[in-house]
């Protein structure tokens, strides 16, 4: 049976009409539901740590911005819209000493939860509200009059808990699209093995075999990129607009026949083998200790293998051939840090 779609008729605003909501954190997600939801007709305040580089930009876009003890003091509504690996030294220093009964505590992603760094008491209730977007991309749709759909879920709370995950979705934009209901357990799990396997890690990865196939082949690099990255984008949009066999319909027939005969044989059986003991360390809670073990040990091996991929032949290739076209948006990433 398919699973319900919640829309706007679904969900009532005005079940946090009266309630102060906070957004501990103004980084991807954070900016994006805090203007959302005040443009939605909601108090919101933003609570950061004292000396955080988002306070004049919050302050910038007229919010009152407060430390984040004090946000939680005074909020209904708290959304902790701070990284994973941040979240537990945030929940035991500002977040749980201001918790009260009733309060509601709202996050975009179930690691925390799920994997137990931060263990709420029983009587605030844990929703989630996931959009399955970027955060700018969540404020843009808004600002278009549409949305991006949103993921809820309700840890703990019941009825009164399930109203205030929908409103706050419909306050964001969510319901305009679509909103799906889950779990903690399965959003979290579903969400590391797709960003692991297929959409980050298993597509990066991917791209730069490509490539250093071609050029140890003897190809130049420019082929090269053309081929295993630039146009990937292409494919990848006929196929989030129409589905694999709709990206197939528009691409050539020998274009088909590279795909369905020797596709299989790249990724194979052997690979869905190694995707399978992706997603047993992810169930089994594995992957999220030894992530959290690499924040605590200062991200040494998580910043070197940053470092030596983007010191990979294809990302010097990629800027010059970037740089030749106009149309495209340039985007300088060096030095960018998720705020909160």
């Amino acid at each position: 049976m398919p699973a319900k779609v919640y829309t706007d008729q679904d969900a009532d605003l005005d079940v946090l009409k009266n309630k102060t909501l906070a957004v501990l954190g103004f980084g991807s997600q954070g900016h994006a539901h805090a203007l959302n939801l005040r443009d939605s007709g909601l108090g919101v305040i933003i609570g950061l740590y004292d000396g955080s580089k988002s306070i004049p930009v919050a302050q910038q876009k007229g919010f009152e911005v407060v430390p984040t003890g004090e946000a939680v003091r005074r909020a209904d509504v708290i959304m902790v819209a701070l990284p994973d690996t941040k979240q537990a030294a945030a929940y035991a220093k500002d977040i749980a000493p201001n918790l009260r009964k009733g309060k509601t505590l709202l996050f975009s992603h179930g690691f925390s939860i799920h994997f137990k760094t931060v263990v709420p008491p029983k009587d605030v209730n844990v929703i989630m509200v996931a959009p399955k977007g970027p955060g700018h991309i969540v404020r843009r749709q808004y600002t278009e009059g549409k949305g991006v759909p949103c993921l809820i879920a309700v840890y703990q709370g019941g009825k009164e808990a399930r109203q205030i995950a929908l409103a706050w979705a419909r306050g964001i934009g969510g319901t305009r699209a679509g909103v799906l209901e889950t779990n903690f357990k399965e959003e979290t799990e579903t969400d590391l093995f797709g960003e692991q396997t297929v959409l980050c890690g298993g597509c990066s990865a991917l791209v730069q075999a490509g490539f250093e196939t071609l050029v140890e082949a003897g190809y130049s690099p420019e082929m090269a990129y053309f081929e295993c990255l630039h146009e990937l984008k292409l494919i990848v949009d006929l196929m989030n607009e129409a589905g694999i066999s709709g990206m197939r319909f528009s691409i050539s027939e020998t274009a088909k026949w590279g795909d369905v005969s020797v596709g299989p044989k790249i990724i194979d059986a052997s690979v869905k083998k190694r995707m399978k003991a992706a997603l047993k360390d992810i169930q089994s809670g594995k992957f999220a200790r030894e992530w959290v073990g690499e924040y605590q040990t200062g991200y040494k091996r998580y910043n070197a293998l940053l470092n030596k991929g983007a010191k990979h032949p294809i990302e010097k290739v990629g800027a010059r051939l970037r740089g030749l076209m106009p149309w495209m948006q340039k985007k300088n990433i060096k030095g960018a840090q998720a705020a909160y």
